[in-house]
C-alpha cells in the first residue's frame, strides 16, 4: 500500500468516518482561505512561509549561516550556468507545494521548469533540489514537515547543512523516501540531480577552498 492508503485504511470502516471527513473538509476550506490571504498580503521584503495552515515568519540569519549559504549557492549557480541544465535561486523564492509554501535557502529547477518562468514569476513550482542551512528556529521543520513534504512531492535531492558543525547531510529520493547518501564534514559530494556536479564538502565552509572549487568549475 502507499503511504496515503496506510493512513486511510484504519478509518475506512470506522462509524465516525462521515464526521471525520466533514471535519477535515472544514479544515481544508479554512486553510485555503488563510492561504489566499497569505498570498494577498505577503511582500517581497519578507521571508515568510505557509506551513500546516499557519503563516511562519523567518527571522534574520546569523553571519555564518549567510556565508555558508552564499558559498554553496555560488558553486551550484556557476555549475548550472556553465552546463545550462537549469537555474539556482536563493532565499526568497516561494515554492508552492500542494499544501504548504516554502522559501528554502537554496533551490534548483531543471531547464524544463525554468522555461515557464517570467520576469514577474512570484510563485515557483516544486524544486528538483533543495538546500536548507539549519538554524535553531528552523531545524525541527527542516527535519520534520519539510523532510516529509519534500519527499512526498518528488524533490529528488535534499541537503541539510549544519553551518556550526561544518557538516552536510545529503539525501536522495528512492521509492518515495529519502535515503541518507552522505553525512560528512569532508570528502567529495556528488549530485545526481546536477549531473556532473562534484565538489569537496569543505568548499562549502571555507573561503579559500570555495575559490579553488570555483576555479575548477570554470576550467
Amino acid at each position: 500500500m502507499t503511504v496515503i492508503e496506510d493512513l486511510i485504511e484504519p478509518l475506512r470502516h470506522s462509524p465516525l468516518l462521515p464526521q471525520i471527513v466533514e471535519r477535515l473538509s472544514e479544515q481544508i476550506a479554512a486553510e485555503r482561505q488563510r492561504r489566499n490571504t497569505f498570498y494577498a498580503e505577503m511582500t517581497p521584503d519578507q521571508k515568510v512561509e505557509f506551513i500546516d495552515g499557519e503563516i511562519v515568519l523567518r527571522s534574520p540569519a546569523r553571519n555564518r549561516h549567510l556565508d555558508v549559504t552564499l558559498r554553496i549557492a555560488k558553486l551550484l549557480d556557476t555549475f548550472t550556468k556553465l552546463s545550462g541544465i537549469g537555474e539556482v535561486k536563493v532565499e526568497k523564492c516561494l515554492c508552492v507545494f500542494p499544501r504548504n509554501d516554502y522559501e528554502p535557502d537554496i533551490v534548483f529547477f531543471t531547464a524544463e521548469k525554468v522555461a515557464a518562468f517570467t520576469s514577474e514569476t512570484l510563485k515557483f513550482p516544486v524544486p528538483d533540489l533543495i538546500v536548507e542551512v539549519l538554524s535553531d528556529s528552523t531545524e525541527h521543520r527542516d527535519r520534520g514537515v519539510k523532510f516529509e513534504d519534500f519527499a512526498a512531492n518528488n524533490v529528488a535531492e535534499y541537503w541539510i547543512v549544519d553551518a556550526d558543525e561544518s557538516l552536510i547531510e545529503q539525501f536522495r529520493l528512492d521509492g518515495g523516501q529519502y535515503q541518507l547518501i552522505m553525512k560528512a564534514a569532508s570528502g567529495r559530494l556528488q549530485s545526481t540531480v546536477l549531473n556532473g556536479f562534484e565538489v569537496d564538502v569543505e568548499a562549502f565552509f571555507d573561503d579559500a577552498k570555495n575559490l579553488v572549487a570555483l576555479r575548477h568549475l570554470l576550467k
